[in-house]
């Protein structure tokens, strides 16, 4: 029997308003947040892998241009993290059984971590599989096909999270305590260094 095929949809949309600079540009051991993110992902094998872009597009695009993504355009997302899955899930193929979604901010994250969930899904790809941390059940996650109707609606401001969360009888969690940690501020952000913009690590 074949393996349940899915996708990677990495959301890189945002305006990082509260760091005052885009998180996706910050520089963890010499490489992007956006290119780390994607990179990891794309460790999982997925069937296929999608960037959805939104503030700092070209930019944000040029950071990733040397992976095997496609990029997807959200022109509303200012409206929140919701906006952006929908347009991601929207644009995936008919035949793809689950969504791998992924940030940029969780420095954290480890490729590990992602082929956990993505094989704890494979075993029974009707569930999600989630990452718990901070007692609560959040992304990375591998979202299964019938999810997507309820999410590609819009209008969920935390993107995946409530519907993890208000469904968690059906979601296999992965602990990673570590993923609590991420890049919103300019605190969190410190041991990180600023964005060069268009530079693209696999280049330098």
């Amino acid at each position: 029997m074949n393996a349940p095929r899915h996708a990677l949809v990495l959301l890189a949309a945002g305006g990082s308003r509260r760091l005052g600079q885009p998180k996706q540009l910050l520089r963890l051991d010499g490489e992007t947040l956006v290119h780390r993110a994607a990179r990891l992902g794309l460790a999982t094998a997925p069937a296929e892998a999608i960037v959805v872009c939104g503030a700092n597009a070209d930019a944000v695009w040029a950071g990733v241009a040397d992976l095997p993504l496609r990029k997807i355009a959200c022109s509303a997302w200012e409206a929140g993290l919701g906006e952006s899955l929908a347009v991601g899930l929207g644009a995936l193929s008919p035949d793809i059984d689950g969504a791998l979604v992924l940030l940029c901010d969780q420095p954290a994250l480890d490729a590990s971590h992602l082929l956990a969930l993505r094989d704890a899904w494979r075993g029974d790809p009707t569930r999600a599989a989630a990452s718990e941390y901070a007692g609560v059940l959040g992304v990375p996650a591998l979202l299964p096909r019938r999810w997507f109707a309820p999410l590609a609606e819009g209008g969920h401001d935390h993107g995946a999270r409530d519907l993890l969360r208000a469904n968690a009888d059906q979601v296999h969690a992965v602990p990673a305590p570590s993923l609590a940690d991420d890049v919103d501020t300019p605190e969190q952000a410190s041991g990180l260094t600023r964005p060069s913009l268009g530079a693209n690590p696999a280049q330098e």
